[in-house]
């Protein structure tokens, strides 16, 4: 029976998603070819052999319009008949292209694949793909939810209210995640992963919007981020307790796995990281939109016949500090399991890259913890989640 395997995983270092920020003079296919010629180089495979390249990307148009895998595939200088596409699963868009690729190796459609994502949000603002005066959801669905659907910030303030999150809770999860990240860097626990990125200010080499000093002090002093008295009268149980410190910032990042079966990976003399085990992707309440994490943790669990307690850590998307205590207190695991290197709150969350950005820490962490089960899950904009294990095998 075929499995399928990462073999390498890499990424950027992440950086500010701004003008100024470390990756801002640098073109996002060229930022993502950099991931993928590290990719090939450190696997040192022949980029030939590989069946497809899947890419995942949120705001595919201006720089990353036109198939921003195909474009990236070729500017690294690979060649020119391997294929490539662009997949758009929101903020699990490269997390999607993992299931993808892991899924094709399955079915015997593919031996070699790429799965990787690219954001640049300080070149490609967020909402660049819905022009001002654009309605992208059309009649039908206005119609099934005729008060409105929310932006995010709201859904992390309503998911803070259903599941009675203080500022407080909110503002030591982020202090966590910095300090956690912070140490990582400072042990070179990321150095495996990443890749540094030549710009023409110099050598990118460090996560950019990690920062060691934050306290829950410094974060208390900072105002709500989503306040809207319009809101506040819909929602009157909202505390307004959701700010640009916990929360994820804007970023610019790649990442890239190399995805293979066990049978391949012998052939061509690849050493197999880690198995993918199982997938889930789930749907929930798109008001609510970013408690799908919880759903599709269960339905990875029950596919894969593994418990809660079985798995060794975990990595989820810190979109907004709110969405992992939730996911803590309904699923009831363990914290000091949960996102151990810091998360997307003090790394970043360049949108399209997260989910291979989370997937290759979690390989790395896995391999320096000796853990055997890791599990990872995204929520994403529209009521929807992925969700993966991983089982180690080095």
């Amino acid at each position: 029976m075929r499995d399928a395997v990462i073999v390498e995983a890499v990424r950027t270092p992440v950086a500010k998603g701004k003008p100024g920020g470390g990756l801002h003079q640098v073109h996002p296919v060229d930022l993502l070819a950099h991931t993928l010629r590290a990719l090939v180089e450190r696997s040192g495979i022949d980029p030939a052999l590989v069946d497809d390249v899947i890419g995942g990307s949120v705001d595919q148009v201006g720089e990353q319009a036109m198939n921003t895998t195909r474009n990236a595939w070729l500017a690294a200088g690979f060649p020119e008949s391997v294929p490539a596409t662009t997949v758009d699963r929101q903020c699990g868009s490269s997390q999607q292209a993992v299931h993808f690729a892991a899924q094709g190796v399955l079915a015997g459609a593919y031996d070699l694949v790429v799965a990787c994502g690219i954001e640049s949000m300080s070149r490609v603002p967020m909402w660049s793909n819905v022009p001002a005066g654009v309605d992208p959801f059309g009649a039908g669905l206005a119609a099934r939810y005729p008060e409105g659907l929310v932006p995010q910030g709201i859904s992390a303030e309503l998911i803070a209210a259903k599941w009675g999150l203080t500022r407080d809770q909110q503002d030591a999860f982020a202090t966590t995640s910095h300090q956690r990240a912070a140490r990582a860097w400072a042990d070179g626990l990321f150095d495996a992963e990443t890749a540094p990125v030549p710009t023409p200010a110099g050598l990118f080499t460090k996560d950019e919007s990690v920062r060691p000093a934050t306290t829950p002090e410094i974060l208390a002093g900072l105002r709500p981020a989503f306040e809207d008295p319009g809101f506040a009268e819909r929602f009157p149980q909202i505390e307004w307790s959701v700010t640009a410190g916990n929360s994820s910032p804007v970023n610019d990042g790649a990442s890239a796995v190399l995805i293979t079966s066990s049978e391949t990976a012998a052939r061509l003399g690849l050493r197999p990281l880690a198995r993918l085990h199982s997938f889930a992707v789930a749907g929930s309440d798109p008001l609510l939109m970013l408690t799908g994490v919880i759903p599709a943790t269960e339905q990875v669990l029950r596919r894969a016949g593994l418990r809660l307690e079985d798995i060794d850590l975990f990595e989820v998307n810190e979109a907004f500090a709110s969405v992992v205590l939730a996911w803590l207190q309904e699923t009831g695991a363990d914290p000091e399991k949960v996102n151990v290197h810091g998360g997307a709150i003090s790394i970043g969350h360049p949108l399209g890259a997260s989910g291979t950005r989370l997937m290759t820490t979690l390989v790395h962490a896995m391999r320096a913890r000796g853990a055997r089960y890791g599990l990872q899950t995204m929520c994403e904009a529209g009521g929807l989640a992925n969700a993966t294990i991983l089982e180690a095998l080095t």
